[in-house]
């Protein structure tokens, strides 16, 4: 389930969303799941500084590969299938929405829809 959002520009790389994304959530987290984009020594070390267990794949050309978990990076899956899932929203998928504030808000309500099972009992 979504835990937080952040907007970055189409062109940019998403580690430039990382630390405000980061900062949001750490104390809702035990592990952080990412691909080998996010594998910078700063990025590794303001995830270890948070108590947070990093779960980051090397880049092939690092001279010194870190070790990961490789069942919890299995679970990185979830998080591809909550992509598919907000994208199914056609407003979220294609970001008709000119303000960046009426497509953050649009990508919360979708958000909240997917959170309502397990919040609400019915």
């Amino acid at each position: 389930m979504p835990l937080g959002f952040v907007l970055t520009p189409g062109q940019a790389h998403d580690v430039q969303g990382f630390a405000p994304l980061f900062r949001m959530i750490t104390d809702r987290i035990e592990a952080f799941l990412a691909d080998r984009g996010y594998d910078a020594d700063a990025i590794r070390e303001e995830i270890e500084a948070a108590g947070v267990e990093t779960v980051i794949p090397a880049k092939a050309n690092r001279r010194n590969p870190a070790p990961h978990d490789r069942a919890k990076y299995k679970w990185r899956n979830l998080i591809e299938r909550l992509f598919n899932k907000l994208k199914n929203w056609r407003r979220v998928a294609t970001r008709y929405d000119k303000t960046k504030e009426s497509y953050l808000g649009f990508v919360a309500l979708a958000s909240v829809k997917l959170w309502i099972p397990f919040v609400h009992e019915t």
